[in-house]
Parts: C-alpha cells; structure tokens; sequence
C-alpha cells in the first residue's frame, strides 16, 4: 500500500502533525535530493516523529513559463513510490498556483508550514527558496521560523565526478544521449510511465509490435533507440528496444516512445506501464524502404539484447 498523499490544503491527519518534512521540488529524486530526504528521516526518525518529504506541483517553472519546452523527469506516482522507499511516511504536494505563488514566505513559515500543517522541523538544500518571488531563503527559515518554534536543517550539496549534482545536469546528460551518467546520478536508469495507446500498428506489420507511449511532459532525452527495460501493471518485466523520436520514416511525423519487447506479444493497450532507459544505441534516421528499416531494426535488437544482458534486476 502506498504511502499518504497529502495537498498542502488538507486537513493534516493527527498521526501526521508534529512531522519532519524535507522540503524541495525533488523532480528526479536525485542524489543530492536523497541526501536532503534522508537527513529528514534520520532526524525524524531520532525523535519519534512522522517524516514527510514535500514536492511542488506543478513545477513551479510550469506556472510562471507555461509554454516552456517539457522537462520533467518524474511524474507525481513516481516521486511517491521513490518517497515510499526512501522511508517517508507520507508524501505531502504543494499545489503550485496562483495563490501560493502569491504567498509571502512569511505567512508561508508561519501559517502554512507551522499552522495548517503542523510541522515541527524542516530539511532543505541549500538554495531552497520559497514565497513570493522566492524571498524566503534558509537563512529566513531558521530565523523566523525559529521564533515560531520551527527547527531547521539545511543539507549541503552532494558532488560527482567534481559537479554538484542537479536535475538541470541530470536532463543535459539525457538530451545527449548519455544514460550511464544519468543512471549514476539518478541512482536507477530515467523512466517513463504512461498508459499504452493504440498506433499505426507500423510495428506490428514489420514484426516488431510497440507499445505506444505519448511522452506528456517528461523530458524528451536524445531522440533515437535505445536499450529499455519495461515494467508491466502486473510486475513482470521485460527488455527491448524502443524507437524515441518522430519516426522519419513514415508520414505524418509523430512523436512517440515505441518500445519493442523481446519475445513478447501480448495486448497491452489502456495499460499503464514503466519504460527504462538503459543505454543510447543510435540516432533516429529515415531509410530508403522498408527493407533497409527491418535489417537495421535487426541490428538495433540484437545490440541491445547484448547490452540488457549484462544489467541486472532492481
């Protein structure tokens, strides 16, 4: 069963006021957003309190740029199973919108944080900012939020290869094509979840079925193949070969994520299921007929039949 989801404008549960909350957007649940968790949990868990880890909702970047290009790494099921396994008790969403993009980070510490939710501590990075215009900063919220009886923690950032590791490092690396470097910072390969739509059935009549994936707001990683991993709705998984990209090929252009699984057949439409990338093979490419497609789309799974074979099961 997982975890309580709770919106920042509930009613707290009682079992839940009194908590240790890690405060940030923790879109991604990267290395340096497990450090901020994990020290919320360990103190939590040294005072015999609740530990909640909050995320906003929309991004926030959504709600002031909302045509900026998708750039999401996780969706909000996803940060609540990794919430989950991270020892949280609950996951709590801000609902990012006009009124709290209106909201002072005073009245954000005192009257949201202290008094509807009932928190007693709070862990964030150290470039967490809040309110209105983002003029709360760390250094407010142990000031103010001391005065108020709020204790808080703040958690240095976590550094790799020499780099502070970020979401925005984490999505340059996938636009390039480099899933090992995203997988040692995310800690597990980049993921997309979504429910399987009906296609062209182009797959289907050169052999390679696909499940149709839309890509929604997730970020959209180097187009081209690459060696997935696949999780079905009832816990089997599965590796293939997934084409992401708009399908030079065949008219009109769509953008798509069309994973093929190895040795499996079965209908899978209105489903919703997880596609891991494990490894970029090549770029996107238009052949001159169908022919060329079906000798590459050959080569492409055997390439990473060879590549999955040596990646173990999470």
């Amino acid at each position: 069963m997982a975890i309580p989801l709770i919106h920042h404008s509930d009613v707290i549960p009682d079992a839940l006021r009194g908590s240790v909350a890690a405060l940030g957007n923790f879109d991604g649940f990267h290395l340096g957003h497990q450090a901020v968790a994990k020290a919320a949990i360990d103190k939590a868990c040294a005072e015999g309190r609740p530990a909640i880890i909050a995320t906003f909702d929309p991004h926030p970047v959504r709600h002031f740029v909302p045509d900026s290009p998708p750039f999401r790494l996780t969706t909000l099921d996803q940060r609540q199973r990794l919430f989950e396994t991270a020892g949280a008790d609950a996951m709590l969403i801000f609902d990012f919108a006009a009124p709290l993009a209106r909201m002072t980070a005073e009245d954000f510490i005192a009257h949201l944080l202290i008094e509807h939710l009932g928190i007693a501590a709070v862990v964030t990075g150290e470039d967490f900012t809040f309110g209105s215009q983002r003029r709360g900063t760390v250094q407010m919220l142990r000031e103010k939020g001391g005065a108020c009886g709020l204790d808080s923690l703040t958690v240095g950032p976590v550094d790799a290869e020499g780099e502070v590791i970020s979401s925005s490092r984490i999505r340059d690396a996938l636009k390039a094509g480099d899933c090992p470097a995203a997988i040692r910072l995310l800690t597990r390969p980049f993921a997309v979840q979504a429910v399987v739509q009906h296609g062209d059935k182009n797959g289907r009549l050169l052999g390679y079925p696909t499940a149709n994936i839309d890509m929604s707001q997730y970020l959209r990683p180097r187009y081209g193949i690459y060696a997935v991993r696949g999780r079905l709705s009832d816990g089997r998984i599965l590796n293939g070969a997934a084409n992401l990209g708009i399908r030079p090929s065949f008219d009109p252009p769509k953008l798509l994520l069309e994973p093929h699984f190895f040795d499996f057949n079965e209908d899978i439409y209105g489903q919703t299921i997880e596609v891991e990338f494990h490894a970029f093979i090549r770029g996107e490419a238009k052949f001159d007929d169908m022919a060329a497609l079906t000798a590459q789309m050959v080569m492409d799974c055997d390439q990473a039949r060879a590549i999955l074979d040596g990646v173990s099961f999470r």
